[in-house]
């Protein structure tokens, strides 16, 4: 198997962490685009979402995580056991996760699934692939919210859609490659075609948001339902 060697090395997040809620078990925040969810190997990508929180609550742990460039809710745990409760609950697919995004182009159909499995592949490395033999089963539904024309930043009028995204399985990149599979990849996506398109290439960020988080509070057993608005 080929070695992997990640020689990214992310800009300087200047944006702050906003915490939506917090008590002794557990952290809701939301997340600038722009920074890591857990620090890389490389010293340089010291700053992330752990290594801030660690800060303010210490022994807190990520439950799970938002590719760099999304924005949005994230869950951390305060301590071993809280995280193994909600990992549970990710695992058994218990937790709801909406996400808002805009995409390259008009969809024709106004709603729909994308069933397609999704396998590491270290020669694409940092993509991941659509494999059905070696790919993990993965699931996402779309719902079209509007379809409008996102002046970019050169001033070109370029067809969006904007689209609620629930992903049922929890895959890297799940999203972003089923999106880019349909035909329309989230616009700013450099990984998968979302800055191809003339008008595209200087998109200041992936437009991908998460903006719903359903999960069960593992200690009072309360719903909880945080809400984060677009910021696109």
């Amino acid at each position: 198997m080929s070695a992997i060697i990640d020689t990214f090395i992310a800009p300087p997040c200047h944006d702050e962490i906003g915490i939506i809620l917090q008590d002794d078990h557990l952290v809701i925040i939301n997340k600038p685009a722009g920074l890591l969810s857990l620090s890389g190997k490389n010293p340089q990508n010291r700053d992330s979402v752990h290594h801030r929180l660690v800060k303010l609550f210490p022994g807190c742990t990520l439950v799970h995580r938002l590719d760099f460039g999304t924005s949005g809710l994230m869950v951390i745990a305060r301590n071993k056991a809280i995280n193994a409760a909600l990992c549970q609950q990710f695992s058994q697919r218990t937790v709801t996760k909406v996400y808002s995004a805009l995409l390259c182009g008009h969809l024709s159909n106004d709603e729909g699934v994308i069933d397609a499995a999704i396998a590491k592949d270290p020669a694409l490395f940092p993509r991941m692939s659509v494999c059905a033999i070696s790919g993990k089963p993965a699931r996402s539904h779309y719902r079209v919210i509007e379809r409008v024309y996102h002046k970019s930043e050169d001033g070109t009028l370029l067809p969006v859609t904007r689209v609620q995204l629930t992903p049922e399985t929890g895959r890297t990149h799940q999203l972003r490659i089923h999106c880019q599979l349909l035909g329309y990849p989230i616009l700013g996506c450099d990984l998968y075609g979302g800055i191809l398109l003339p008008g595209t290439e200087k998109t200041p960020r992936l437009m991908l948001h998460a903006g719903e988080l359903n999960f069960v509070h593992p200690v009072s057993g309360e719903k909880i339902n945080a809400r984060s608005s677009s910021p696109f």
